[in-house]
């Protein structure tokens, strides 16, 4: 694709990745050329009676999803939708979810899944600057929402029938529907990331990166015979999810096992019954299901992967001895950058590179290459590199390069044998569980909040969760001390803030500490959380 996406909300997505390395991936076989939809519709002609999707009501064959998809993509295009369109999703794991993907993709149009879950603020964020046209929900919260979005213009829900709404529950495959067909380079899914910056990040893969470069790093993952049968704890709304719907089923022809929220003695059953060759999970959920590992049959395992956040060595350990399977860690993000330890085994870095999903260099402060042995700032370039971000052009200057290279943000080191060693963050996020928080967007809603004159929020390590969120206030003198609970039900019910975001801790300052600059001094408030 030479010429940007628009559509037809006006909102606009260039490729940043030069055609040339685009056209050589193809060509190396690195990507399929195809669009998701034909690449899971020929999974469905050879495969139709294999297990695609398995959740808590039950198996779905690829001939069954595929009607089910084909319904739900007829009625997304009979009221208007189609592939000029950004479409956004927000439903809990299952096979709803599955098939509201695929029929996006079968529509043309662009998918933009975000996780579950109570608060309006991403939604109003998401498909406001998206300028989304239509949108899937579950929870009709959701739905209510939709007069406070102008560009939204269609609606769909599972569950009880409203008025303004769409129900797909028990809609009807059309027989003069047809796919459309789609151009492989153009956008597909939207990746959304709460990072460093204020808001979430929105970022556009297109077709080839979702089916190619992705799919290759599953592929890297499966060293037996037969399709993949991967156990996603996660969401697949999120990141680490994305390699569920797009990837395990439509470019893998695998079966997808999901749970409609996170439960470490049902995923140990669902092993049990189900028979997944693979888990994937942040270190938190894997750690808890290796304590809660009794009797249960794990013969089908070959191995675990952990990504979302760093992987303990401890919980490395614990999950190694208690299940007797490899732990694969995964170095990865919506921004696009993927290594993992697949092949070089834990305690050797992150990995190495894979060509046929990024290639990895270290750069200094100026953007030049650095030689073996000096750290630098991360940046990928390859098959799976996402075209650019959405509605932040601003982001775009900052962590994208001229030849297409994505700047990550974090500090690491490529050692003589190729083996890429991350060091940290240059700019700092806070991962609890596997979930990114921006302290940027937290302090931002706070700074609402009459009772407080300044707010600063920092981590607090957690042996369990990794890190936790930690808000430290000042507030105007003579006012009464604000509580915990005050805090975050301001954050979830005044500003719409979502649970897993809220502070879990709260410290008092008479007043806010100041480094050398004059700038509030986050090392020493960081230092007091914990203590405290």
């Amino acid at each position: 694709m030479t010429t940007p996406w628009v559509s037809g909300n006006g909102i606009i997505i260039r490729d940043l990745v030069p055609e040339r390395d685009r056209r050589r991936w193809v060509a190396d076989g690195h990507c399929p050329d195809r669009d998701l939809y034909s690449l899971f519709h020929e999974q469905v002609r050879r495969n139709p009676d294999r297990e695609a999707v398995i959740d808590s009501t039950g198996v779905l064959d690829y001939a069954a999803l595929d009607s089910r998809v084909r319904a739900i993509a007829a009625t997304l295009a009979a009221s208007g939708l189609g592939e000029r369109d950004i479409v956004g999703i927000r439903m809990a794991n299952g096979r709803d979810m599955v098939a509201a993907e695929l029929a996006v993709a079968a529509i043309g149009a662009v998918a933009l899944p975000y996780p579950a879950g109570r608060g309006s603020r991403d939604t109003l964020s998401l498909l406001g600057r998206s300028r989304a046209a239509g949108a899937i929900f579950a929870d009709p919260v959701d739905v209510e929402l939709q007069r406070e979005l102008p560009d939204l213009r269609a609606v769909f829900t599972f569950g009880p029938a409203r008025p303004d709404a769409v129900c797909l529950d028990q809609v009807e495959p059309c027989p003069q529907w047809s796919a459309c067909r789609v151009d492989p380079e153009s956008p597909a899914r939207i990746l959304v990331s709460s990072g460093s910056e204020s808001e979430p990040k929105m970022v556009a893969y297109s077709h080839n990166a979702m089916g190619g470069g992705r799919a290759n790093y599953l592929r890297a993952l499966h060293d037996g015979d037969g399709p993949m049968r991967n156990l996603v704890l996660v969401p697949l709304a999120s990141s680490f999810g994305s390699c569920g719907t797009s990837v395990t089923i439509a470019a893998l022809g695998g079966t997808l096992l999901v749970q409609d929220s996170f439960d470490p003695a049902a995923a140990l059953r669902m092993i049990a019954e189900h028979r997944p060759t693979h888990v994937f999970g942040v270190p938190t959920m894997l750690r808890r299901l290796a304590d809660r590992l009794g009797g249960e049959d794990i013969s089908s395992l070959r191995a675990l992967v952990s990504s979302g956040a760093a992987l303990p060595e401890a919980t490395e350990r614990v999950c190694r001895e208690a299940f007797g399977r490899p732990v694969i860690a995964v170095y990865g993000s919506s921004d696009g950058v993927n290594c993992h330890t697949a092949r070089t085994g834990p305690g050797a870095g992150t990995g190495l590179p894979d060509p046929a999903v990024a290639e990895i260099e270290i750069a200094d402060e100026t953007g030049n290459p650095l030689p073996v042995g000096e750290p630098g700032e991360i940046r990928a370039r390859g098959p799976m590199t996402p075209q650019c971000y959405v509605g932040s052009p601003e982001l775009d200057c900052r962590y994208r390069t001229e030849q297409g290279w994505v700047r990550t943000g974090d500090r690491g080191v490529l050692d003589e044998r190729g083996r890429l060693h991350v060091l940290g963050r240059l700019k700092q996020i806070i991962v609890r569980g596997g979930y990114n928080i921006s302290p940027a967007e937290v302090e931002q809603e706070l700074g609402a909040h009459p009772g407080i004159a300044d707010v600063v929020c920092v981590p607090v390590a957690d042996a369990e969760l990794g890190e936790r969120l930690c808000a430290c206030i000042s507030q105007p003198a003579g006012s009464r001390p604000i509580t915990l609970p005050e805090v975050t039900a301001f954050l979830e019910t005044e500003r719409g803030l979502e649970r897993r975001k809220l502070p879990e801790v709260l410290v008092h300052v008479a007043e806010m500490p100041l480094g050398p600059t004059g700038k509030i001094c986050r090392r020493t408030l960081t230092a007091l959380a914990a203590r405290g």
